[in-house]
């Protein structure tokens, strides 16, 4: 049974990637934990401030936010009804870094489920969001639910490398998951610049992922473009692109498609998932 942690702070966008992740596992059983984590700091002038102590209002909002994941979850069995899916509500007084590695840790979680404002909120990512905060710094797979994402079968999914680093089997594995799941075909995309050649190292990568994936339908590509986001905007548009699968470990590459693109530029920021894989992952 998948383990799947979804914070949630009872936005649109929030509610956005409940939806997929239930899509997204409807035929797979999953226990979901719905987490809302408040940071106190934020209530130094709220209602509660000028008659009650700190422990006070800890008491108080974790019990409002109760009542509200409660409600969620109504909603959620209301409109979801799935018996291979079980529910359970989460709140927490922390840090939010801090209450996604206790869960982690404590409920054994596969995989994170974040929603996003899209292009905006990566945009915001480099001054420091939670999703920005969560893709970074946490050692477990996310899967980014933009605000304009709705789930269809994952049918294409895009693998973009640069081939600089080798992958752990581990990471592989995870995209292979997603493969089986739903006969995904993996499409490994490589943006070069303009005459540029593959390095020895980087054609023992590629033979080494053909090698791996050599049972699993997948193809090679290559665009030549200056800038990689515009490159995998490129792709994505050509064909009917589901899914776009990124590694934390390519630094440069993983910042440049996830981080640098802007609002005019790019679409997939609002409309494709992400999912992000860790060296850590399995």
């Amino acid at each position: 049974m998948k383990q799947i942690l979804i914070p949630t702070d009872f936005s649109q966008n929030a509610w956005n990637a409940v939806q997929y992740a239930l899509a997204y596992f409807n035929n797979t059983p999953c226990n979901f934990y719905l987490l809302h984590v408040t940071l106190f700091t934020n209530y130094g002038a709220n209602k509660y401030s000028t008659y009650a102590s700190t422990e006070v209002i800890e008491t108080i909002k974790l019990k409002e936010e109760k009542t509200a994941l409660k409600k969620l979850v109504k909603k959620i069995k209301k409109l979801h009804s799935n018996p291979l899916h079980n529910f359970h509500i989460l709140n927490a007084y922390n840090f939010f870094i801090d209450a996604i590695k206790k869960q982690i840790n404590e409920q054994y979680i596969d995989l994170i489920v974040m929603g996003t404002k899209g292009a905006s909120g990566l945009k915001d990512i480099i001054l420091g969001s939670n999703t920005g905060d969560l893709i970074t710094q946490v050692q477990c797979p996310v899967l980014v639910v933009p605000e304009k994402a709705v789930f269809t079968v994952p049918n294409e999914i895009v693998f973009p490398t640069d081939y600089n680093i080798f992958y752990p089997t581990a990471i592989l594995n995870s995209i292979t998951e997603i493969s089986k799941m739903y006969k995904s075909t993996i499409r490994i995309l490589h943006i070069a610049k303009k005459e540029e050649q593959l390095t020895t190292f980087q054609l023992e990568n590629k033979a080494y992922l053909h090698e791996f994936f050599i049972d699993k339908k997948h193809s090679f590509h290559r665009i030549t473009n200056t800038k990689v986001e515009a490159g995998v905007q490129c792709f994505v548009e050509s064909r009917n692109i589901n899914m776009i699968v990124m590694i934390a470990k390519n630094i440069n590459l993983f910042q440049r498609i996830l981080f640098r693109p802007t609002v005019e530029e790019i679409s997939y920021h609002i409309e494709i998932p992400f999912l992000v894989l860790h060296e850590q992952n399995g």
